[in-house]
């Protein structure tokens, strides 16, 4: 497991980042928190000890809270193992789904597992307006898409179709799955 960054190096890295973000220089960024430039080139390179009054200022400037100078981002690497998630399953077909990840603030996309069997179609409503559903299938064989515009897609396979339409799904093969990409746009 990795070491986290020392105080410094997170505050350092945390107000290259941000001043990147904000799209201001060195010398703009000390001037709106009312900083000398070689201050604030000393804390952006891991030196100097910054007081909280000096990082409340920067984060004023920067428009960001004071946490998120001090505090190390999140790891971009998340892991969901097989079964720990809530698995749901449809009215009147063996269909399951399970969200392995919902977006964020600012973006609009979920991510699932999808488990069907033979028998019962799932048919699904129409989504909001600009929804895409992308559909990867790991095994078996899966018929889905619009209503109108049905197509068959095997392991390996990548289909995409308009979510804000009345679709399916449905398992042609027992053991069918597939990871669904939702985008609500």
């Amino acid at each position: 497991m990795q070491q986290p960054a020392p105080p410094l190096a997170v505050i350092a890295a945390a107000l290259r980042r941000e001043r990147d973000r904000a799209g201001i220089s060195l010398a703009e960024l000390a001037r709106r928190a009312g900083l000398a430039k070689s201050t604030l080139s000393q804390l952006e390179s891991g030196a100097g000890n910054p007081s909280i009054e000096t990082l409340w200022a920067l984060g004023v400037a920067l428009g960001v809270p004071f946490s998120r100078l001090v505090e190390p981002p999140p790891s971009p690497v998340r892991v969901v193992r097989a079964g720990s998630s809530p698995r749901v399953r449809a009215e009147g077909a063996d269909f399951y789904g399970t969200l392995l990840a919902a977006g964020v603030p600012g973006t609009r996309r979920d991510v699932y597992v999808l488990e069907l069997e033979p028998g019962a179609r799932r048919d699904a409503e129409a989504h909001i307006p600009g929804s895409v559903e992308h559909l990867v299938v790991s095994a078996g064989l899966i018929r889905t898409g619009p209503v109108d515009e049905l197509v068959e897609v095997g392991p390996g396979d990548y289909v995409t179709f308009p979510g804000d339409v009345p679709h399916s799904y449905e398992a042609l093969q027992p053991g069918s799955w597939g990871v669904l990409v939702m985008e609500h746009r």
